[in-house]
């Protein structure tokens, strides 16, 4: 299990009850909107303790991105498989104030490289919400290919699907 892991300017560590104000605040707010928000106090709660939980049962997640020089949250990024997703995924959600700074690329990145280095993912894709403007060019930046054919997560909520390259098959061309 990897906790934590750093880039050139951030922290990506598992989430902490630390955490759970900003999370939440997240989720509360019109900023959810691409993921199903915005949520009641509620379920914003219990899909924190679902990015907690994930870990405990997994041994991995989405991780909390905080700078080098704050714990300050700033951003979820990393795995995401719940037991009916049909594919792996890498998920990103940033906070108001953290956008427009590369912190999302830097961490995806990372994340990224985690899933197939460490984690021996084959695939992982992006599940974005069509009108997510932001989301789908982070997508296109780190790579990532739309693929119509992937089955969708929520078959009555359909989402654009973004397939990230594996960079073990680049190597084999």
């Amino acid at each position: 299990m990897t906790e934590i892991v750093t880039t050139e300017r951030l922290i990506l560590r598992k989430p902490a009850a630390c955490d759970l104000d900003t999370v939440v605040a997240f989720f509360l707010s019109e900023r959810a909107a691409y993921v199903g928000g915005p949520y009641t106090l509620g379920k914003a709660w219990r899909q924190f303790a679902a990015e907690v939980g994930h870990w405990d049962l997994l041994g991995y997640g989405m991780w909390a991105v905080t700078t080098k020089d704050s714990d300050q949250i700033i951003g979820l990024i990393g795995p995401w498989c719940p037991a009916d997703w049909p594919e792996t995924e890498i998920g990103w959600l940033m906070f108001d104030g953290s956008e427009g700074q590369g912190y999302a690329f830097e961490a995806a990145q990372a994340a990224l490289r985690h899933a197939f280095e460490v984690l021996d993912w084959d695939t992982a894709v992006s599940y974005i919400d069509k009108d997510n403007t932001r989301s789908i060019a982070l997508a296109e930046r780190l790579g990532a290919k739309l693929d119509p054919s992937a089955p969708q997560p929520k078959p009555d909520q359909p989402c654009l699907i973004y397939r990230h390259p594996n960079p073990s098959e680049d190597r084999n061309d």
